[in-house]
């Protein structure tokens, strides 16, 4: 049995289709999870999900057997800047973002449904949340990726440097500066 990263993307170099299934299982929510909180759109995270695993598919001869994950979020981080230059070039305004959880549930209409406890409490709290959204939404996309990937895909400075093809320095830089942005942008929010 195939347990490696590096031995799935082989078999699958050789034709192994079940190979290439394994490797979308075994990342696929951790993916669609990055594309939904970078792009805030459910949709246009499922669109930019079947191209990031086109690409995988198109060049996994190109893989070179160091780290896997971070090779496949580099590979979407780039569909996903790609996205966000088309739909640039597509829409004069800004993107309409969204948050939404693991079940593909929006946080804002869940927190604002949540009201079991306390309705006022359930409404502060979903304002917070669409201040959050909103504030990351504002970040530079550099900033905007190392911050998603380090917090909400539990990615280490590492992964990530390999992802976005830069240095730690870098990432820890892009860290500092969005975590900065952010605290300045949201100073009393308590999340």
């Amino acid at each position: 049995m195939m347990n490696t990263d590096k031995s799935l993307i082989e078999a699958h170099c050789k034709g192994d289709q079940k190979a290439f299934g394994e490797i979308v299982r075994r990342y696929g929510d951790s993916v669609l999870g990055y594309l939904i909180k970078m792009t805030g759109d459910k949709e246009h995270a499922e669109d930019l999900f079947q191209e990031t695993f086109k690409r995988v598919h198109e060049k996994s001869h190109t893989f070179k057997g160091k780290e896997f994950k971070s090779w496949l979020f580099k590979i979407a981080t780039n569909v996903t800047y790609d996205g966000f230059r088309k739909k640039q070039r597509t829409q004069s305004k800004g993107l309409n973002v969204n948050f939404y959880n693991e079940n593909g549930e929006d946080l804002v209409s869940t927190a604002a449904a949540d009201n079991s406890f306390n309705p006022s409490v359930a409404t502060v709290k979903a304002e917070q949340v669409e201040q959050v959204r909103q504030a990351i939404e504002s970040l530079p996309d550099r900033q905007k990726a190392a911050l998603v990937m380090a917090y909400y895909q539990q990615l280490s400075y590492r992964e990530v440097a390999l992802a976005m093809d830069c240095s730690i320095g870098t990432v820890k830089t892009q860290m500092y500066r969005a975590l900065k942005t952010l605290a300045q942008k949201l100073p009393e929010v308590e999340l």
